[in-house]
Order: C-alpha cells, then structure tokens, then sequence
C-alpha cells in the first residue's frame, strides 16, 4: 500500500469516528424531557402543553415524572387529562403575590404535576397534557423543572436553565413566551364601504334601466294607436 493510500484511509477513519461522535452527541442532547409547543403568546389563555419524557435506560422504565411549575410566574387553571396506566396529581400553592384577572384575584395556583403508575419501556416515549387557562403576560420565558424517576431507583433531574450559547447536560424544558400578536386596524372597513357605494351604483343603474323600459312602452303603445287611427 502506497504512503498517499495509507494517508487517505486514517483521514477517512478519523472522519468516519468525528461523525459517529456528532450523531451520539446528537442523541444524547435530544433524549432530554421537552415541552411542545416551544412557543405561546404572553397571557395566551385556554392552550395545552405537552411534556415529552423519553426513556434513557436500557434495563430500566421510567415509572414516575414530576413536572414543578414556576410560582413567581403562575400558569393559572391548570388542568391534567388522564393517561392510560398512569395517575396524575396536581399540587397547589399559595402564591405570595395574588394575581388579578378579569374573573377576579386568583391566591392560589399549581407548583408541580406528579404522574405515577404507569411506565415508558426502553426506546419509548411518553407525552403528558397539561391544559391551562391563562399563561403570565410579565415574564419571557416558563422553566418547568422535571423530576424523572426510574424503576431502578434512579432519579434523573431535569433542572438545569440554559444560558446563552451554554447547553446544559440535563437542561429543564423551557417555554418562550413571545408577545402577542398586534391588534386588527379598521382597514377593512373601506373596502365594505366600497362594495355599499358598487350596490347604490348598481341599484341606481337598475332604476334608471327600469325608467329607459317603460319610455319605450309608452312610446310603442302611443306609435300604435297612431298607426290605427290613420287606417281609419
């Protein structure tokens, strides 16, 4: 084997070991709990958000998960749709600041949502609805840090905040909150003025049309008792 050919191999192997490394590094990134959408709008109402929760383990199950929600910000009206296998509970707390809402002040609101009894085998996954009434208007972003237990006793703490160009090892799922989309302007409404203002035209058109046709009856009718008075 020549020297150039002995080259070409170790650059291809290296290459070859460089990108399996990326793609594992890939899974093991991906394989976090995540909360889908990524996105609402600030004190979007009546949503769901879907918690993800994949299963890393190989001889083990994922048998409990325990998804805490931010206080300081509360996601008020929350609700749990029930999964088959699987109890889910809803804790509340009192909050230290009540929150006003047009249905009056709210004092007290979920800090965490607690599924137990089920279990997400190897290679599975699981997705947890958690329906809500309102979403803060004050905050940009919701950290939902997620508690995932094993069957083995292991516990897996999904409570790290990512930062700026940082990628947390075991990062909690983050929910942005964007600002609400801009009011509808009036514009509309000139177009409806126009179409008002085609209808008269019409209307007028169709009068004056009307007007046209009983001229030429009355002037016909006329012409022809003109013409039977002349045979006469």
């Amino acid at each position: 084997m020549s020297a150039a050919r002995a080259t070409l191999r170790r650059a291809g192997t290296v290459t070859a070991v460089a990108a399996a490394s990326v793609l594992l590094a890939a899974g093991a990134a991906s394989a976090h709990v995540t909360v889908h959408p990524e996105s609402y709008a600030k004190g979007a109402t009546d949503g769901v958000l879907t918690f993800r929760v994949p299963n890393e383990e190989d001889s083990a199950a994922t048998t409990k998960v325990q998804v805490f929600l931010p206080t300081d910000h509360p996601v008020l009206g929350v609700l749990v749709r029930p999964r088959d296998g699987w109890t889910a509970k809803v804790t509340t707390t009192k909050l230290k600041t009540p929150v006003k809402t047009d249905d009056g002040t709210v004092t007290e609101a979920a800090s965490a949502v607690t599924f137990t009894g089920g279990r997400i085998g190897a290679g599975s996954y699981e997705d947890f609805d958690v329906a809500f009434g309102q979403l803060p208007e004050d905050t940009g972003r919701l950290v939902f840090k997620t508690l995932q237990t094993y069957s083995d006793g292991k516990v897996v703490r999904w409570i790290e905040e990512p930062a700026d160009g940082d990628d947390p090892e075991n990062p909690a799922p983050v929910l942005e909150l964007t600002s609400p989309a801009p009011a509808a302007s009036a514009a509309p409404a000139a177009p409806a003025k126009a179409a008002d203002a085609s209808d008269g035209t019409a209307r007028g058109l169709g009068i004056a049309g009307l007007a046209v046709g009983v001229v030429g009856l009355a002037a016909a009718a006329f012409a022809l008792v003109r013409s039977r008075g002349a045979r006469a």
